[in-house]
């Protein structure tokens, strides 16, 4: 379960929200809506242990998330593809999956491509890619993701409706093997799998 009781965040001179929390357990989706500036990515930042809240406390099975565990139980996807434009799709699912210090092999990693719809691509340096093109690279991480918390900034961006349903069909399943997710998102989408639930920011 992840829990999230009293949270305040203060960018500058500026509180963007504060007596937030949040219960949630496997199976459940939070959706974080909001307009540009209302701290979504900051509240995802506190979610995984990048920004310190001002006040309040977040917790992973009922510990803090500063423990291994949480680490090693952690998906993040940001708003950014954080894959190296030198590198071919192929190379950086690889290397993505080295750093995580995951298992996968080449046929997996090709069998997650051609899923994304970049069969015929793996092969080709990322920065000959089109936005939704790198934005595929990125997210075919999921496919092959076990960690049972993902969190994910702004996942559907760029991406045509093909894809969209492709993600829409990966977040179910992670929902419906008991996974839990958070996901900042300017468009509902319909996740046909488990128990979705909203928090707006304002």
């Amino acid at each position: 379960m992840l829990e999230a009781d009293n949270l305040e965040c203060v960018r500058g001179d500026r509180r963007l929200f504060a007596g937030l929390g949040f219960r949630l357990g496997a199976g459940e989706l939070l959706y974080l809506q909001g307009k540009n500036g209302s701290g979504k990515t900051s509240l995802l930042r506190m979610l995984i242990g990048l920004l310190p809240p001002e006040a309040g406390e977040i917790r992973w099975k009922g510990a803090t998330i500063k423990s291994d565990e949480f680490r090693a139980d952690l998906c993040y996807l940001g708003h950014l593809n954080a894959i190296k434009e030198e590198l071919t799709p192929l190379e950086n699912l690889l290397a993505a999956a080295h750093l995580a210090d995951e298992v996968l092999s080449e046929d997996e990693a090709m069998d997650a491509l051609e899923q994304v719809g970049l069969a015929g691509r793996e092969d080709l340096a990322c920065k000959y890619l089109s936005q939704g093109q790198k934005r595929r690279v990125a997210l075919a991480r999921l496919v092959k993701e076990k960690r049972p918390l993902w969190i994910l900034d702004e996942p559907f961006v760029a991406l045509d409706v093909a894809a969209v349903n492709w993600l829409s069909g990966i977040i179910s399943g992670h929902l419906q093997r008991g996974g839990l997710a958070v996901m900042t998102t300017h468009q509902l989408v319909d996740i046909p799998a488990g128990t979705v639930r909203e928090l707006r920011l304002s």
